[in-house]
C-alpha cells in the first residue's frame, strides 16, 4: 500500500512555506491505519525492547497500536502538568524558547530496553529529549521508530548514536 497517498498534504500550515504531512487521512481509512502500524512494527525487524514510549499525542496515535501488535507495555510521554502521579521533567530548547516533557519517574525501569514511537521525525528536537527521559530513568532506548521522517531537516543529526526508523521518508 502507498501510505504516502493516504496523507494530506497542506501548504502554508501552520505558517507560509511550511509543507504540513497531515495524518488524519491516513487515520481515517481504517485499513490504511492498519497498515502503517503493521509497517512500523515489521520495519524493526528482531529490534529487541521491553516496552514502547510515545510523546503527546500524535505518538500516541502511533506508538500505542504498535505496543499492542508488539504485546508490549506503552508509557505515555506528556507535557507538564498532565500526569497524575509523581514524575520526572525535561526541559530543552526550541528554536524560539523552551519546552518541556514529563514521564511518571515509575514507569521506566532502570535496564529496561525502550522503543521511542512517534509520528514525525523533524528535527529531532522533542525525539531527543523523550531519549534524555528514558536514560535519566536508567532505561536503554533500543531504537527510534516514525511513521514520516522529513529528511531534509536532518533529525538524524540530533540522534546520532541511537537507532532510528521510519517507514515514509519525505526528501523535500
Amino acid at each position: 500500500m502507498d501510505l504516502k497517498s493516504k496523507i494530506r498534504v497542506i501548504e502554508g500550515f501552520p505558517k507560509e512555506g511550511i509543507s504540513f504531512k497531515d495524518l488524519t487521512t491516513l487515520l481515517l481509512d481504517g485499513e490504511a491505519y492498519h497498515h502503517a502500524i503493521q509497517a512500523c512494527v515489521d520495519m524493526l525487524g528482531d529490534l529487541e525492547y521491553d516496552v514502547v514510549v510515545g510523546p503527546e499525542a500524535r505518538g500516541f496515535l502511533i506508538g500505542a497500536p504498535v505496543a499492542v501488535l508488539a504485546k508490549k507495555g506503552f508509557v505515555p510521554i506528556r507535557k507538564p502538568g498532565k500526569l497524575p502521579s509523581e514524575t520526572i521533567r525535561y526541559e530543552y530548547e526550541l528554536e524560539y524558547g523552551t519546552d518541556a516533557l514529563e514521564v511518571h519517574s515509575d514507569a521506566i525501569k532502570p535496564g529496561d530496553r525502550v522503543l521511542v514511537v512517534d509520528d514525525l521525525l523533524a528535527t529531532g528536537g522533542t525525539a531527543k529529549a523523550v531519549c534524555e527521559l528514558i536514560e535519566k530513568l536508567g532505561g536503554k532506548v533500543a531504537g527510534l521508530a516514525f511513521l514520516m521522517e522529513l529528511e531534509f531537516l536532518d533529525g538524524r543529526k540530533v540522534l546520532d548514536g541511537y537507532s532510528v526508523f521510519s517507514a515514509i521518508s519525505y526528501e523535500s
